[in-house]
């Protein structure tokens, strides 16, 4: 069973992120920000896919995924931005960033599961 880590700093985007990941058959971890995500990812390093938001308190979507991304002592877990930001200029930040994919706020589960099949996730 692949392992998602959600990462949200709203409970209820969380809720809802969680109930889909359930109905793909996906193990979940959770995370409020982007610190809290750190060290999910440092202590499980059998994280498949990371599912982020970018705007959080302590640490954002954006300085978590450049963090991740020079961590070499730990597994790279893919990650997918899932946010608010809907400029170009941003979307290529993450991706440059290195997020593989992105999902604009508000989804669906066809969109996460679509994402998620083009990825290797599923």
């Amino acid at each position: 069973m692949k392992k998602i880590l959600l990462v949200d700093d709203s409970r209820c985007v969380r809720m809802v992120m969680h109930k889909i990941m359930d109905d793909l058959g996906l193990e979940v971890l959770e995370a409020e920000d982007g610190q809290e995500a750190l060290e999910a990812v440092q202590n499980h390093a059998d994280i498949d896919a990371v599912l982020l938001d970018w705007h959080m308190p302590v640490k954002d979507g954006l300085s978590f995924l450049k963090e991740l991304r020079m961590e070499k002592t730990i597994s790279q877990p893919i990650v997918i931005m899932c946010t608010t930001e809907n400029k170009m200029s941003k979307i290529a930040e993450a991706m440059q960033a290195g997020a593989n994919e992105f999902i604009m706020k508000p989804f669906s589960e066809e969109v996460v599961r679509e994402k998620f099949e083009m990825t290797g996730i599923l």
